[in-house]
């Protein structure tokens, strides 16, 4: 166990590209708007892991509390125009303060904004992975937010964890290191049990996990470590491994670096799938949802086959070809999603039925799966 730890925290020191994530909490200064000291803190580390050859990402949380701040609204809004407009104003403020500390140490940034749209539409996919690429490239810190400005979405969802899982998908980052008020990922939630003890090193797919995090309830089990999990998942599809860490610890980013024990590290051992199947499982909007019977769950599971008509049993929403769907056990349990090769309505008709009977049945075919293999992906 000892020598399989040290040999994922050796991984760090070898890294060439990190996605860091900083959340609103570490962020903000109890409502007076962004916290400029740990920004500093944050800018000096990352130019010492930039100077060691390391390709940073910056994913930054705190638009909407600077916003209001910077307005002089003491309650975060309700109404989605409001947090629109506080979100308009609080990127000025969150982009002048990286690039003023950046700039003393003769290092340009770039703004991107992005929405889950942008990683679900192919084209917008791989020009924002271009893009980002290219600023890397150019020696530019590229500082990452949700688009939140115009999707309602986002601000509802208000999840830049996932959004980091995403662009450690789209860029292929070695590691995630997700920055938190926590010191990392606990047994239990350690503001009502003093005897919780910090989990170092997991494999991401340890089903226990959830069990731990879920347990937790409230706000820490629901809208923290969860989440966080979630997104450390997500970014193993591109191998990438990550890192729960505080935030407070001026040092810490430094620590990690050098391969010390600092917060959660939650590896994974599965190759990177394919650039294709990571903007798959990007996709966070399914269009309607398959259920599907025990045996197409089976060769789902087992060997990765394309999903077939005869093994649907019900059909949920209306979508059209090409849109992006849910395949779910008669349980009601999550096993994959995918492009469907046919609409709603067509589906319905075959549900059941044996792929080559589809041309009887529609009196045309498309293709002979409702799903093939290389638009399917588990999850």
């Amino acid at each position: 166990m000892q020598n399989t730890q040290t040999h994922y925290r050796k991984q760090l020191t070898a890294s060439r590209r990190w996605v860091i994530k900083i959340g609103s909490a570490l962020l903000t200064n109890d409502g007076a708007g962004l916290n400029k000291a740990n920004i500093k803190a944050w800018v000096e580390q990352i130019v010492q892991l930039r100077q060691a050859g390391l390709e940073i990402v910056l994913v930054s949380s705190g638009a909407v509390a600077e916003g209001m701040s910077r307005l002089g609204i003491t309650e975060r809004p309700t109404a989605v125009h409001e947090l629109q407009a506080a979100a308009a104003v609080g990127q000025m403020g969150l982009v002048q303060a990286y690039e003023s500390e950046f700039s003393q140490y003769h290092l340009h940034t770039a703004q991107v904004l992005l929405t889950h749209d942008d990683l679900s539409n192919r084209q917008r996919y791989l020009n924002a992975r271009s893009t980002i690429r290219s600023l890397l490239a150019l020696n530019v810190i590229p500082i990452i937010n949700e688009n939140d400005t115009v999707v309602t979405d986002e601000i509802r969802f208000g999840d830049n964890d996932t959004l980091a899982a995403l662009v450690a998908n789209l860029i292929e980052a070695d590691h995630l290191i997700i920055l938190t008020d926590q010191e990392g990922l606990f047994d239990k939630n350690p503001r009502n049990h003093s005897d919780a003890k910090i989990i170092q090193q997991a494999n991401v797919t340890d089903n226990t996990l959830d069990t731990m995090v879920e347990s937790a309830g409230g706000k820490f089990g629901s809208g923290g470590m969860l989440t966080k999990l979630r997104a450390a998942r997500l970014a193993a599809r591109s191998g990438t491994h990550t890192v729960i860490a505080s935030g407070r610890d001026a040092k810490n980013l430094t620590k990690i670096y050098a391969a010390e024990n600092i917060g959660s590290l939650l590896f994974t051992e599965n190759k990177a799938d394919s650039a294709h199947k990571q903007w798959l499982a990007g996709h966070l909007q399914m269009r309607g949802t398959l259920t599907i019977d025990e045996g197409a769950e089976k060769v789902l599971n087992q060997s990765g086959s394309s999903l077939l008509s005869v093994g649907i049993k019900s059909v949920n929403g209306q979508f059209n070809r090409g849109e992006m769907v849910s395949c779910v056990s008669l349980t009601g349990k999550q096993i994959a999603c995918g492009l469907v090769n046919y609409n709603a309505d067509e589906i319905r008709r075959l549900i059941g039925q044996p792929s080559h009977r589809i041309k009887d049945i529609l009196g045309y075919i498309n293709e002979d799966e409702i799903i093939h293999r290389d638009n399917l992906v588990l999850v």
